[in-house]
This record gives structure tokens, sequence and C-alpha cells, in this order.
């Protein structure tokens, strides 16, 4: 299991600003992301991530790349957009507050027991399938014979 990063835009944050700002054009933020250009572009029109624009062209800072990272996660572990864009306000904000962390903490637990939850369901299909499967093996092995 990896670990989280849930500290404030510090050092060890990807989300960090520490002024050593590397640009990226769409194009290679993408590829570094593994996504599409118009995935970014989508998460643009979502309000999670606010590329700077040099003229037309989109460049995405460390930051952006950061937030696209938690974004990228946060798809992975099941969170919706609008669950993304809230834990991502919780990094907008002073991350001292008691009560932001509180609820970050509260959505985590939720989606664990809603994970756990899947999981036994996983679990009780496998076993019943496993057992069908079993059941017809003996049976094809009868009638074979």
């Amino acid at each position: 299991m990896s670990n989280v990063d849930i500290s404030p835009l510090g050092t060890g944050s990807p989300l960090a600003d520490n002024g050593d700002e590397s640009l990226k054009s769409i194009a290679e933020a993408a590829e570094e992301l593994g996504v599409t250009q118009r995935t970014l572009r989508f998460y643009e029109d979502k309000g999670l991530i606010a590329p700077q624009r040099v003229g037309t062209m989109r460049v995405y800072s460390r930051r952006e790349m950061g937030r696209m990272m938690l974004i990228l996660r946060g798809k992975r572990l099941g969170f919706s957009i609008r669950e993304i864009g809230e834990f991502l306000s919780l990094y907008d904000t002073d991350q001292q507050q008691l009560g932001q962390m509180r609820h970050l903490v509260g959505r985590v637990t939720d989606r664990l027991g809603e994970l756990r939850q899947q999981r036994e369901a996983i679990e009780q299909t496998i076993g019943e399938l496993e057992t069908i499967e079993a059941q017809a093996n003996a049976h094809i092995a009868r009638l074979a014979g």
C-alpha cells in the first residue's frame, strides 16, 4: 500500500510552489501523466486545474502537475469529480484547520467502508462461482465417465 502525503503545501507536497518552476506544454504534461490532452482540458473545464497561459498556449506548472496527480489518484480510488474537487480545495486553504482535516478523514473513512463492502460482495460471489465451477466439473466428469 502506498503512502499518501496529506501534508500542507510544504516542501514534500507535489503542490508546493518552491519558485523553481518548470513549465510544461499540454503535450508534455499529458505524456508525463499518461493521459490525453483532452483529459487535461476536461479537468480544466471542471475547474480542478487552472494552467497558466503563454499567449494562447496552456502551460502546466509543478503545482498543476501535482493537482493532476491527486486527481488521477482520486479517480483510481473511485472518488467522483465533485469529491476530488472537495479534496483539492483542502490543499488550497489553511491545512491547520481541524474541521477540514476531520472532513477529509470522514470522506476517506466512508470510501473505505464502501470498498470493504464491495470486497466482501466480490469474495462471496467468487466463492459461489467456485462452487458452481466445481459442481459443473464434477458433473462433466460423471458424464464423460
